[in-house]
């Protein structure tokens, strides 16, 4: 594959003050010479399909990740009907050879841009019943996930002189609730992560950012385990995945003069 190379001026970081153009993102119509990488994709009404909504409405080709083919390929057949182009991979982001596989997909469609690490689960219950098992199937999914990600992407945004990796992040992230050990440990584990490679990958060019999710997302997960929470929470009583992947999409834009490494999510009614 012939790699396009990102232009001159953007790749040696340099940019007009007065023009505010983002620098190490995408200039205007430079999108679709570009692509983002989402791991952790499943149902159309998910995240992680919103976060590929979002970036393939900007333009960009899209490399999605998830270990469920039935509703991965369902997710890539959307975005496909509505006019992206999409690549679907099979995988366990934990594993190195799989995060490289998604990288590469990404890169056959276009130079990376963005990588993000959306995948994890969470099986909250009594801490003396939890298994050694569970507790390290959850620091697989969240922590080593998002090693594995980042040790792939990152060669690759570095060779094009920079890009976004993402981690999403959770309530969790920043304080341990009963019952959820496991998934506490493993989201301040994939938190501290993301900080230490913002200090050492900032100062290169990459923009790395954690966004803590506080509260519940109003998409399949939650609400095929608790049909009726949305209409107790009451209106935006629960995170709208789009709202959710607006905020990654503005994030990647952000001029490098103003970064933002931690940006926490909640809605209007939820208490913290």
């Amino acid at each position: 594959m012939v790699v396009a190379q990102r232009p001159a001026a953007v790749a040696a970081g340099r940019c007009s003050s007065l023009s505010m153009e983002p620098l190490m993102t995408n200039l205007p119509g430079e999108a679709a010479k570009s692509s983002v990488l989402i791991v952790g994709v499943g149902a159309w009404q998910g995240l992680g399909a919103a976060l590929a909504r979002r970036f393939a409405r900007g333009g960009h080709p899209l490399a999605i990740a998830g270990r469920n083919a039935q509703k991965l390929e369902a997710t890539a057949a959307q975005l496909q009907k509505s006019g992206a182009t999409v690549s679907s991979v099979i995988g366990d982001a934990a594993l190195a050879a799989d995060a490289r596989r998604f990288v590469a997909a990404a890169e056959r469609l276009a130079p990376l841009a963005v990588a993000i690490h959306n995948a994890g689960s969470n099986e909250p219950g009594p801490f003396l019943e939890v298994t050694e098992e569970r507790f390290t199937q959850h620091w697989r999914e969240h922590a080593l996930g998002g090693f594995q990600l980042a040790q792939a992407a990152l060669p690759v945004l570095l060779q094009y002189g920079g890009g976004s990796v993402f981690f999403t992040g959770a309530s969790a992230s920043l304080r341990g609730k009963a019952m959820f050990a496991p998934f506490a440990a493993a989201k301040a584990a994939l938190r501290n992560l993301a900080q230490s490679l913002a200090r050492e990958y900032g100062p290169q060019n990459i923009h790395v950012g954690h966004i803590v999710v506080d509260g519940g997302i109003g998409g399949d997960r939650l609400l095929s385990r608790n049909p009726r929470l949305r209409e107790r929470r009451g209106a935006d009583g629960l995170l709208d995945p789009d709202a959710i992947a607006e905020a990654f999409w503005t994030l990647h834009h952000q001029h490098r003069s103003a970064w933002t490494h931690e940006l926490d999510l909640r809605p209007w009614s939820e208490s913290f």
